[in-house]
């Protein structure tokens, strides 16, 4: 009987600058702010080298360098929002999510060794991106999906199926790349596989571009947005705050002038007792009597039990809604704020609009229930973390009105003022300021909500992609274990 051989270990000449090549590519694919063509690529070298290395402990090895090179990433944000220690655990978590995709997609290629190996890393992804969507207290902030939020007809496919849907599509193509560098022409019939991936890619973007010859209807509504960085907390004189609030008196109206019917300001314009802030609803009320406008109003309510609401003043001044935020930030955990359970919608003229804070709207599960109750338009007041995650998030705002069919009017501080259509096209895009402030006037289509497939079945799309990924392990293991690779050239 022949011994059985093992295989060759890979020189740590060799596998250490190839695992820092990897995550340097994919280093370049993540982040806050990433390249949308290079999220297509960038998981290329380190899915190949995976694939690559014969020895499954010197694989998890490189992978591990690559995926925490990567996730290195992210250690500047996390640092902001969050202490030290619990920044150095949030990266390691973002290397693990990339390494328990990427060995997992290892294990299930080398077993199945067919067409059908294409369709893991995907599937893992869509599998590992919906559970961490519905179990994380962050979400799946940071999907590589969220990449393509600027790319329109890809975008689309989230009004069909979700992020899983985008997810899926954007991972076929490193999926296939890794593979047919990997086995080459030991591929089965590796022009079918490849042409099925290019075809389901065209038609992806068909759909897209379908989508977009879709008029935007409605009635337009001019909006003003207005936005100053400076922070107003508990403890704030009125020396301080005094001009900062004359400030936004003068932008509303100003943008009253231009002809504003509705106004909205940032998240958490103050943070002040409930004595306090009786006194600025008062004030705030008067100045949307006086411009007899609509106006949306951010801020934070201190005390034992603090509160991050949305006041929404009618053109009488009567507060005709109040908003709690729903989805917490990770300071706002850790300072026990109240969590929100109800959703605050309004008719204004022809339209339905709905009511969120900030980071409510990344997460589907709330963006939908707003769509699922008709809303039109979601108005949005925000405040993001020293411009650092400014794109991300108001594009992440905006992929939840395509997924939904509805338009997104966002004013953030120390962040973007954005607006966009239910087609995610971007109507305004401008960079908040501080003292004294800035501010800009959009007209917005407001119309019935366009009706999305998304909205009506949700995440059925991610949910059969993670039946499928557990048929495709059921599959692996059901077949023998592969034979080393050194003995199968």
């Amino acid at each position: 009987m022949e011994p059985i051989m093992q295989p060759e270990p890979m020189p740590l000449s060799r596998l250490l600058p190839a695992s820092l090549a990897a995550g340097a590519a994919l280093w370049f694919g993540v982040g806050l702010t990433p390249a949308w063509w290079w999220a297509w690529l960038a998981p290329v070298p380190l899915l190949w080298l995976a694939l690559s290395i014969e020895r499954s402990g010197q694989a998890r090895l490189a992978v591990a360098i690559a995926t925490l090179l990567a996730a290195t990433h992210y250690t500047a944000y996390f640092a902001v929002v969050m202490p030290l220690p619990a920044a150095v655990i949030a990266t390691l978590g973002m290397a693990a999510v990339w390494h328990l995709v990427v060995m997992g997609t290892r294990r299930l290629v080398q077993r199945l060794r067919n067409g059908w190996s294409v369709l893991a890393y995907p599937l893992l992804w869509v599998t590992l991106d919906l559970l961490m969507a519905r179990l994380l207290p962050d979400g799946n902030w940071g999907s590589p999906a969220y990449s393509q939020a600027e790319v329109l007809p890809i975008l689309q496919l989230t009004s069909l199926a979700g992020v899983s849907g985008l997810l899926f599509v954007l991972c076929l193509l490193p999926s296939l790349l890794a593979l047919l560098l990997w086995r080459g022409n030991r591929v089965h019939r590796p022009a079918v596989l490849a042409g099925t991936v290019m075809l389901l890619l065209a038609s992806a973007s068909g759909y897209g571009l379908w989508c977009l010859q879709m008029p935007a209807t409605g009635t337009p509504m001019k909006i003003g947005l207005a936005s100053i960085d400076q922070a107003i907390n508990a403890s704030a004189t009125p020396a301080y705050w005094q001009p900062i609030r004359n400030r936004y008196d003068v932008l509303v109206g100003e943008l009253a002038a231009q002809g504003a019917h509705l106004v909205v300001l940032p998240e958490k314009i103050a943070v002040l007792p409930p004595a306090e802030l009786a006194r600025w609803q008062a004030h705030f009320a008067a100045l949307a009597r006086t411009h007899r406008l609509w106006l949306v109003v951010g801020v934070g309510e201190h005390g034992a039990h603090p509160r991050n609401l949305a006041w929404l003043f009618d053109p009488q001044g009567t507060r005709v809604v109040t908003y709690d935020k729903h989805i917490l930030a990770p300071p706002e955990r850790a300072q026990h704020y109240a969590t929100g359970t109800h959703y605050a919608l309004q008719t204004i003229g022809d339209a339905r609009l709905g009511l969120a804070i900030c980071k409510d709207m990344l997460f589907a599960r709330l963006a939908r229930a707003n769509g699922q109750r008709n809303a039109a338009m979601m108005l949005v007041p925000a405040w993001d973390f020293g411009y650092h995650d400014a794109w991300m998030s108001a594009h992440m705002t905006v992929l939840r009105g395509v997924e939904n069919g509805y338009a997104v009017v966002r004013t953030a501080r120390e962040g973007w003022l954005i607006a966009s259509d239910a087609q995610g096209r971007v109507l305004l895009q401008a960079a908040s300021a501080p003292m004294p402030g800035a501010s800009a006037l959009v007209s917005v289509p407001a119309g019935a909500q366009r009706a999305t497939p998304y909205t009506r079945v949700g995440d059925l799309f991610g949910g059969l992609c993670v039946l499928a990924a557990l048929l495709l392990v059921a599959a692996a293991y059901r077949r023998r274990a592969s034979p080393p690779l050194a003995s199968a050239r």
